[in-house]
């Protein structure tokens, strides 16, 4: 795979738009101003909702600690992967998507080519130095003609878009605060994933980062 570069007429000065696939775009510094209020609200979410460090059916800890908000949530355990409609741990529904969350992911779906996007989840993940996310796809939705919206926070990290087969080679590209990563069509269930992320220091997060990734799960 190649990747082209390009600026996008339609863009503000300096934004970019980065092609990975047919289906798979990144809009470089698409929600680099909004980065105050998205944070604020994630913290919001994760007062109601804590982030924690869930464990995957075998067994295994993840290093990357996750919380949701919208009507469904994604979760794992011994029981498998999934979507609820509540909280494991307090039982209760899982905070409301902000507005300004329901905003981003409509209007960077609508610039990479996939208008009419409306998410009813959004998982958030946090990063501390170390963590990472193995090549994996997003097949637990029920639907799959929407695509995933995934915006980056904090500390730059290493994405790695791969294919339709885990064995396929992915594509390792840098993804900086106020990113963000639309892929759908004919991408939408090719495998990907985070390499581990290295110590960096970013005035808004610390040493994390953040990423909110946007989907639609239920029918």
């Amino acid at each position: 795979m190649t990747a082209d570069l390009f600026v996008d007429q339609g863009f503000p000065t300096g934004m970019q738009r980065q092609e990975l696939a047919p289906g798979a775009v990144i809009l470089r510094q698409f929600a680099a101003a909004a980065g105050r209020e998205l944070l604020a609200v994630l913290h919001t979410v994760a007062e109601e909702a804590a982030f924690r460090c869930m464990t995957t059916p075998g067994g295994r800890a993840m290093s990357v600690a996750m919380t949701n908000c919208g009507r469904y949530g994604w979760v794992t355990d011994a029981a498998g992967y999934r979507y609820t409609g509540a909280d494991p741990v307090s039982g209760l529904s899982w905070p409301a998507m902000p507005e300004c969350v329901l905003a981003l992911a409509a209007g960077a779906a609508a610039r990479a080519g996939f208008p009419g996007f409306s998410p009813d989840a959004c998982l958030i993940n946090r990063y501390q130095p170390g963590a990472r996310l193995s090549l994996h796809r997003d097949s637990d939705e029920q639907d799959f003609r929407a695509p995933i919206v995934s915006v980056s926070l904090g500390v730059p990290a290493v994405f790695q878009f791969g294919g339709a087969r885990r064995a396929d080679r992915p594509l390792r590209v840098r993804l900086e605060h106020g990113d963000v990563l639309v892929w759908g069509g004919p991408a939408r269930l090719r495998y990907h994933g985070v390499m581990a992320l290295k110590p960096a220091w970013h005035p808004l997060t610390g040493a994390c980062r953040y990423n909110l990734t946007i989907r639609k799960a239920g029918p």
